[in-house]
């Protein structure tokens, strides 16, 4: 049986990062619409990310940014970059892909009825600006996990939304031992709309051949604070699950449920009266990568330094490692310009149990790539964008050029 390790698969920050405030219901993201964002700044915190992750001894791959503005999603509207409409022509120029999470579902092969790893790209259909985004993505997916070790599957059909691994999390002994895969839905939020549907998380689950799958409601009071993904309020790694008391419509029976099939799991639950949804939402304090480190087997969380900044959050995580529970370590990370539009470490990576061996070498990194990429990034992608200038056709080339540059230094023309 071939090695398994968990590999986490960042988005690469594409050249077109801008803050359009396009997605209703993360507060982050409507609170900067309108700002000059840094595209370049934003690439460099993604690959100085991946680079403090290589060093933690763990694996790590790369997607990359997709083609903007996207003009074949304009022309099925019967328009062009020219003479869209400024907000049919933000939402072509969204770089959301970089979000890796959201990329696809990923049930590993020790899950599954075939014994393959099965990906189920996500057709975030919910959101216009996110919506075009599954072609791009699965051409990505083929490329990198065209070995028969993987089945990689096409989009659930719309109406039913489905948001990918931000609302799936996988529980399990170990990496490479059959674990129980919890689908997250959403049904209602006050003012903000449910993403993931149930009807979306079921299908997924099926055409996997999940051997022990949950179906677990979000609480409409963490939708309505501002928790769009579940990846906003829990995490899972291994045997841990790392969530908010408020996270889930029935708790106590999804934590029933839970220590049922896998009697091992243990449960960090931080309660609401030490941290609000509030500042948790505010912190992305969940919004983590909780990983297991090679070295020792212990566990470390991997957070945005706004979690650092917050006194309660910081607080209570600092008592929660001097205990005696599963997560050990804590590690800050700058990813400012990504939570500046709604996304947090966890956001940026699509996490796959697979033989490293059996994936396209192309989109496995080491610190050499990185620096090349880095050093594309410097040279081509833009310094700042301001939403005013999303019309402007130098930029557009600019952003295409730079794209094409990374693209090339990876031997991915193909995608080009």
């Amino acid at each position: 049986m071939p090695e398994m390790t968990e590999i986490n698969f960042d988005g690469l920050i594409g050249p077109s990062h801008n803050y359009g405030g396009l997605s209703l219901g993360n507060l982050a993201s409507a609170r900067n619409a309108g700002g000059v964002s840094h595209p370049r700044a934003a690439a460099l915190q993604g690959l100085e990310k991946i680079r403090a992750n290589l060093r933690l001894g763990l694996v790590q791959g790369l997607l990359l940014p997709h083609d903007r503005p996207n003009l074949d999603w304009l022309s099925d509207l019967g328009t062009d970059a020219s003479d869209a409409p400024l907000d049919l022509l933000a939402n072509a120029l969204s770089a959301s892909a970089m979000w890796a999470a959201n990329a696809a579902t990923v049930s590993p092969a020790p899950d599954t009825a075939d014994g393959r790893c099965h990906l189920s790209v996500a057709n975030l259909v919910t959101m216009p600006h996110r919506s075009h985004e599954w072609p791009g993505t699965l051409a990505q997916l083929r490329l990198a996990f065209a070995d028969e070790a993987f089945r990689v599957h096409g989009p659930v059909p719309p109406p039913f939304g489905d948001e990918g691994a931000a609302n799936h999390m996988r529980l399990c002994v170990r990496h490479g031992a059959p674990g129980v895969e919890v689908f997250v839905y959403g049904v209602a939020g006050g003012p903000f709309p449910a993403r993931q549907h149930v009807e979306a998380s079921r299908a997924v689950a099926r055409r996997h051949g999940v051997t022990e799958a949950l179906f677990v409601q979000q609480s409409e009071a963490a939708i309505a604070a501002g928790a769009f993904h579940n990846d906003v309020v829990a995490v899972a790694n291994e045997r841990v699950l790392f969530a908010h008391e408020q996270a889930f419509a029935e708790k106590d029976r999804f934590y029933s449920d839970l220590r049922t099939r896998l009697p091992e799991v243990e449960i960090v639950e931080v309660p609401a009266s030490a941290v609000s949804l509030a500042d948790a939402i505010q912190s992305y304090l969940f919004n983590a990568q909780l990983v297991t480190l090679p070295h020792d087997g212990g566990m470390a969380l991997i957070l945005p330094s706004e979690a650092q900044a917050n006194p309660r959050v910081w607080g209570w995580l600092e008592a929660m490692v001097a205990g005696n529970g599963p997560i050990r370590r804590l590690v800050p990370v700058d990813v400012r310009q990504s939570m500046a539009n709604g996304g947090g470490p966890a956001c940026l990576r699509l996490r796959v149990v697979c033989d490293p061996a059996k994936v396209d070498p192309r989109f496995l990194l080491d610190e050499g790539k990185i620096d090349r990429l880095a050093a594309i990034v410097a040279a081509h992608w833009p310094e700042a964008i301001d939403p005013t200038e999303l019309s402007s056709p130098a930029l557009w080339a600019d952003i295409r050029n730079a794209r094409c540059a990374a693209l090339e230094a990876l031997d991915l023309m193909t995608l080009a």
